[in-house]
C-alpha cells in the first residue's frame, strides 16, 4: 500500500512525525508537508507566487504552501504514483465541530478525498503532544482495519483522539460533528510603532455536544470517527430558495 502523509503543524512537527512511523510498517510511505506551521489554513491553495520543493534530512519532502498544496502539489506533479491512502497530523489540537471549516488538517485529507483518494485526518485533542504515541497506536489500527476491511469508494474522516494512555481509551466510535458556541472576541494590542493589531479569539466552547457527538464521545475517553463530506448544498433549503427566485414582485 502507497500511503502519502501530511499535516499542518509543519515538517518539523512530533505528530507528523509519529504518524510517518505508525504507516512505515503498512506500506510504502511518503511525506509532503508545509514548511511552516499552516494551522486555520483550510482549503487554500496557493495562486500568487510559485511553490519550493524541499527535502528534509529525514527524508520529508516540505513545500512552502499550504496543506491543500502539499497534497495537491504531491498527487499531480510530484509523485509517479497515486497512493492507495492519505493520511493527516497528527495534529497538535482537536478538530471537532466547527474547527473543520477551519481546520489545515482536515483540508490535506479532503484535496486527496477531492481528487479519488481515500482520506483520514488524525488530531489528538489537547496541544503538546502528550501520547503522541497511543494517538498514533490508534491511527495504526485504524488503517490496519482499513487494509483488512476495505470500504468500497472513496471516504473521508475525521478523527480525533484524547490526550490518554492506549491502555485508558476506551474504544473507538463514529460519530456525528457538534457544534460550538462562537468564537471569543478578538484580542485588540498596540504594536511598538502604536498601531492597533489584533489577535483572533479562541474558538467557542462546545454548543452541541451531547450523545453521538464527537464533543461527547471524546470527553467520555473514546476516538472519535466522523465521516465528512464535501457537498455544501442545503438540500432543506432548496424548494424554499426556488420558490422564493419563482415569485413574482407584488
Amino acid at each position: 500500500m502507497r500511503i502519502l502523509v501530511s499535516n499542518d503543524d509543519g515538517y518539523l512537527a512530533p505528530g507528523l512525525a509519529a504518524l510517518a512511523d505508525a504507516m512505515r510498517a503498512l506500506g510504502e510511505v511518503t511525506v509532503v508537508a508545509p514548511e511552516q506551521n499552516s494551522s486555520g489554513a483550510s482549503n487554500s491553495l496557493t495562486l500568487s507566487r510559485p511553490l519550493t520543493i524541499s527535502q528534509a534530512q529525514n527524508g520529508f519532502t516540505f513545500i512552502n504552501g499550504t496543506p491543500s498544496d502539499c497534497v495537491h502539489i504531491a498527487l499531480t506533479g510530484l509523485l509517479e504514483q497515486m497512493p492507495d491512502l492519505i493520511v493527516s497530523g497528527i495534529n497538535n489540537g482537536q478538530n471537532m465541530g466547527d474547527d473543520t471549516i477551519y481546520s489545515g488538517t482536515v483540508a490535506a485529507a479532503m484535496e486527496g478525498y477531492l481528487f479519488g483518494v481515500p482520506a483520514i485526518a488524525f488530531s489528538l485533542l489537547d496541544r503538546g503532544f502528550e501520547h503522541v504515541d497511543a494517538a498514533a497506536e490508534i491511527a495504526r489500527e485504524l488503517v490496519e482495519r482499513y487494509i483488512e476491511r476495505p470500504i468500497s469508494s472513496p471516504f473521508l474522516l475525521n478523527v480525533n483522539i484524547p490526550n490518554l494512555p492506549r491502555a485508558q481509551i476506551k474504544g473507538i466510535i463514529g460519530t456525528r460533528l457538534g457544534k460550538r458556541h462562537p468564537s471569543e472576541p478578538v484580542i485588540r494590542m498596540i504594536n511598538p510603532r502604536g498601531d492597533p493589531i489584533y489577535w483572533i479569539g479562541a474558538a467557542g466552547a462546545a454548543r452541541e455536544g451531547g450523545p453521538g457527538t464527537d464533543f461527547h464521545a471524546t470527553a467520555s475517553g473514546y476516538v472519535s470517527v466522523t465521516p465528512l463530506q464535501i457537498d455544501l448544498t442545503h438540500n432543506g433549503q432548496l424548494p424554499a430558495v426556488s420558490e422564493w427566485l419563482a415569485a413574482r414582485a407584488t
